[in-house]
């Protein structure tokens, strides 16, 4: 079975799309109620939602096998991360951090339905121990100066951050360069033409 993934299409596992499929009827079921993701993208989940989330997976160290993504939400990108990596990465560990009690419950509903593997905090960022993630992921979570404070404080030594950005990603970047000393890498996104996702590293305030 081919999907629209990154890099174009990528060849996926039944087993992986059955999961993907049964992730969208759970997202359709329970966002009426907790507005998991905007009503207007429900029909474009697997280009908006999943395929962005996918170029994510893909752009993470294969070595990597701690990963925290950070305000969760609905599941982008950590669950459909997490569903690829049933696959692909079976060792991969998965810590989804969600401060909202509700979709926390939805997350926590939904590894469960879809076998996979992961574990949810519910609490503030600011408040868990220090994660030691050789991968930290954010989406459409804060600023980007704010988006490097959170991956000092939970990538361990030598990890690598993610953070698919915008039109503004210039901008963010800006600023973000007045309080941290960090490297980069933008790599092109394949769901948003004036997208990228950033790969940074070595992050150290100013």
């Amino acid at each position: 079975m081919r999907v629209p993934f990154a890099g174009g299409w990528a060849n996926v596992s039944r087993e992986t799309i059955d999961r993907l499929e049964q992730y969208e009827s759970l997202l359709r079921k329970w966002n009426p109620r907790i507005n998991l993701v905007s009503q207007g993208s429900l029909d474009a989940l697997w280009t908006r939602h999943f395929a962005d989330s996918a170029q994510i997976f893909h752009l993470a160290p294969p070595s990597a096998s701690q990963w925290a993504d950070l305000g969760s939400g609905g599941g982008f990108p950590g669950l459909v991360i997490a569903i690829l990596a049933a696959e692909a990465r079976p060792m991969l560990r998965l810590t989804l951090v969600e401060s909202d009690q509700r979709k926390a419950a939805f997350l926590a509903t939904a590894a469960h339905a879809l076998g996979v593997s992961v574990d949810i905090l519910a609490r503030r960022i600011e408040a868990l121990a220090p994660l030691r993630a050789d991968v930290v992921s954010a989406r459409g979570l804060a600023p980007l100066d704010t988006l490097l404070g959170y991956a000092e404080r939970h990538l361990a030594p030598g990890g690598v951050a993610l953070f698919p950005k915008g039109a503004t990603v210039g901008a963010e970047l800006d600023r973000a360069l007045e309080h941290w000393r960090f490297c980069y890498q933008k790599e092109p996104s394949t769901t948003d033409p004036q997208g990228v996702v950033l790969i940074t590293g070595g992050i150290s305030r100013v």
